[in-house]
């Protein structure tokens, strides 16, 4: 079968809007993840082409209890915009009150976390965890919209596992009480990241006749290619790119030069890698401190430099040294 023979016979797709921010033709959405999207990586994925930013996703507990590392999630910059802010929780009243603090900080969206699978958070009701109850889901959303006036998102998967995949009754109800966007995740919370994304379902979502809110799809966006190719098999009006991107924020910039082109950019060589690595530490450094700022940066050295022949003995330096000074010696020395 060609491809073109299982195109959907979908809504064309138009400038997308969540609200009244228009964020372009076919826009790419940084994914909120958890101790990754914070604003060093934030900036680096705007650099190079994200057209909507999220904050790693904040407990509404934390909020309302003014924690500290709650807090600090809340603070973005003006070049950052479009941003929303996402929050995460279990209790209607207490996700009430979040999404007002969050609305004092001004941001762009407001967005629902009905995604995250971890068994810390979708073990106790929040994140995935809600999509046992759904009239609970609904019942919060809706009073989440109103308790503001941020554009609210959601972003959730495609049901709690197979036999509750209603996904698209759900994206109605969502609709109906008020959200302006949906990200949906092509797995479900059984699946947590494992097997293959299912974006049959996420085309159902959009090409429903009764949608009319974006609808951006997620999960298995590996390649510029596959993203096009979404794109037009299923007609959503952007993707979000969670994993793709992290150690390689060039991965936006990548897919708008293939929708432009039809060819994936030259990979970057190694010495504009370690100049993006030495901007990513020395934000981090500057954001977070010296020791917070470089224990955080080694989770990406291993994605950054992924595939390089004899890497080890670097990667072992990168992962171990204590100071900025030290770490951007051994950088500048990457050949």
């Amino acid at each position: 079968m060609l491809f073109t023979d299982i195109v959907y016979f979908c809504k064309k797709n138009v400038l997308a809007k969540i609200g009244n921010i228009e964020i372009g033709d076919f826009p790419l959405l940084l994914a909120p993840m958890e101790d990754v999207s914070d604003p060093p990586f934030r900036a680096l994925c705007k650099k190079y082409g994200a057209d909507v930013m999220y904050t790693e996703f904040i407990s509404s507990e934390g909020l309302i209890r003014d924690a500290a590392k709650s807090v600090q999630k809340l603070d973005f910059f003006e070049y950052e915009r479009p941003l929303g802010i996402q929050i995460f929780g279990n209790e209607i009243e207490s996700m009430r009150l979040s999404a007002e603090i969050c609305e004092r900080a001004n941001p762009d969206i407001l967005d629902i976390n009905y995604g995250c699978p971890v068994k810390k958070v979708a073990g106790k009701g929040a994140g995935a965890g809600i999509l046992k109850d759904i009239p609970k889901m609904v019942a919060m959303t809706a009073e989440i919209v109103k308790s503001t006036n941020l554009p609210v998102t959601v972003k959730t998967r495609l049901g709690w596992d197979h036999d509750t995949r209603y996904i698209v009754e759900v994206a109605e109800r969502l609709q109906d009480v008020g959200i302006q966007g949906l990200s949906i995740h092509g797995r479900t919370r059984a699946q947590m990241y494992k097997g293959e994304a299912d974006w049959s379902l996420i085309g159902d979502v959009k090409n429903n006749s009764r949608m009319h809110i974006p609808i951006f799809g997620n999960g298995d966006i590996t390649s510029p290619k596959k993203a096009v190719e979404y794109k037009e098999r299923y007609g959503v009006d952007g993707v979000m790119i969670g994993r793709a991107a992290i150690g390689s924020p060039w991965f936006f910039k990548n897919v708008k030069h293939f929708i432009e082109h039809g060819v994936e950019m030259p990979e970057i060589d190694l010495q504009e890698k370690v100049e993006v690595v030495k901007e990513h530490l020395n934000f981090s450094v500057k954001w977070k401190g010296e020791r917070l700022g470089i224990n955080e940066m080694r989770r990406h050295y291993a994605n950054y430099f992924k595939g390089i022949e004899n890497f080890k003995p670097i990667r072992m330096q990168l992962v171990t040294l204590d100071t900025q000074e030290e770490l951007l010696e051994v950088l500048n020395n990457i050949k």
